[in-house]
């Protein structure tokens, strides 16, 4: 089955003044490339969540954002070198040096004190929030992966159909293209012998001739559907065989020369330039 590159989860865990959300959203790339914004995040929580995304997704961007709300403690602390630089100045004053520093004095001074704000996150409930966003996010990947399917096998029908429609009417074509390449080649050249006749008639039907094209096209399609249902779909290899059947189609549709079966030829070729649009969300 696919997994779509593309989805989008969040959790949020509540309790009393504590508020921390969770989202993961992921979008397409070639690679897997992993972002997580939070200033308040701590390290270890941080190396647990890449290697947990690893383990999960193959490939594409994603992006993890932490929220954390929650009561701040504050305590201060006198900066000791600030103020005994401020004293030694007040020391060597002449006008100040009577005088005694209180609180209210020095407490404004930038530099003397220092605000210190501390909050303690449980690591555990970041990383229990995560593993539940984590796990809505494969749920949403793999869903979409499902929608991607349907429209791939459908496609794959369409094309099947229109491949065998042109099999059915190819030897009707032949027998009208040989009755036509014998007459323009008598036309041109009156006194042809009848074995240089038959050489150069079938020259120009192996031309058009599309039976190889389309047998591969059969192939790639099975490989496709097989490779669609297995357990673990691999969008490189969707690429890869989504790419034969471009070149296939694309020189099935130039080597017919039947309006209807050249229509239909360039039919499969569109529907195959949808899927290799689509398969870029396949991770």
């Amino acid at each position: 089955m696919i997994t779509s590159m593309t989805g989008f989860a969040s959790s949020e865990y509540v309790d009393g003044d504590i508020r921390i959300n969770c989202e993961i959203k992921t979008i397409n790339h070639r690679f897997l490339d992993v972002t997580i914004k939070s200033h308040e995040l701590p390290s270890d929580v941080d190396i647990y969540i890449r290697e947990a995304l690893s383990k999960k997704i193959k490939r594409g961007s994603v992006d993890v954002r932490f929220k954390i709300s929650q009561p701040q403690k504050t305590s201060y602390k006198f900066n000791k070198d600030s103020l005994q630089n401020l004293l030694d100045l007040v020391a060597s004053n002449k006008n100040l040096n009577s005088q005694v520093l209180t609180f209210a004095d020095i407490k404004d001074v930038p530099g003397i004190i220092n605000a210190i704000h501390k909050s303690s996150i449980n690591k555990k409930i970041l990383k229990d929030i995560f593993k539940i966003t984590l796990a809505d996010l494969i749920l949403n990947k793999k869903e979409e992966g499902v929608k991607i399917q349907k429209v791939f096998l459908n496609k794959i029908n369409k094309i099947n159909k229109n491949n065998s429609s042109i099999s059915l009417g190819a030897k009707t074509s032949i027998n009208k293209r040989n009755t036509k390449f014998r007459k323009k080649i008598k036309d041109y050249i009156t006194d042809i012998d009848k074995e240089r006749l038959e050489q150069e008639v079938s020259l120009l039907l192996l031309k058009h001739d599309v039976a190889e094209e389309q047998e591969r096209i059969s192939f790639h399609l099975s490989s496709l559907e097989k490779e669609l249902k297995g357990k673990l779909s691999k969008g490189k290899k969707i690429d890869f065989i989504l790419q034969e059947l471009f070149r296939e189609t694309s020189t099935l549709s130039v080597k017919l020369d039947d309006p209807a079966h050249k229509s239909k030829a360039l039919d499969m070729k569109l529907l195959v330039e949808e899927m290799r649009e689509q398969a870029q969300n396949a991770e």
